[in-house]
């Protein structure tokens, strides 16, 4: 576990988001939730065609801005019918803040995210 939990904290390792764009610009992949720290420790990438795509991954902290101040990675090749897996060690707990991809052809590549997720009970 990366970080300790106190008192009244629930902690949960799970699918954290998920997202087939549908289109070549930038969307929203993970978002959390108020009062939720995440880290995000995994991201899976799969090309189901029959043709190489290329795609970035944004983190945008406490946004929306998808570019290259914000890009963890940016236009990297795929190979048709292959599956990129990266481990991260990405923490995010701004409920403004964003985990965004974008692909350069449509319907094209499905990005799965995992992570840890802790939240403050209510007292």
């Amino acid at each position: 576990m990366p970080f300790d939990l106190r008192p009244g904290q629930q902690s949960v390792s799970r699918q954290v988001g998920q997202a087939r764009p549908a289109n070549t610009t930038a969307v929203s992949v993970y978002t959390p939730a108020d009062g939720m720290t995440t880290e995000v420790v995994t991201l899976v990438i799969c090309n189901s065609t029959a043709s190489g795509a290329a795609y970035r991954v944004f983190h945008d902290d406490d946004g929306t801005t998808y570019d290259e101040g914000t890009a963890l990675f940016y236009d990297v090749t795929i190979s048709a019918n292959t599956t990129d897996i990266h481990d991260m060690q990405v923490f995010m707990a701004d409920s403004d803040g964003n985990l965004a991809v974008r692909t350069d052809t449509a319907s094209a590549l499905t990005f799965t995210v995992y992570g840890q997720e802790t939240q403050v009970r209510a007292r």
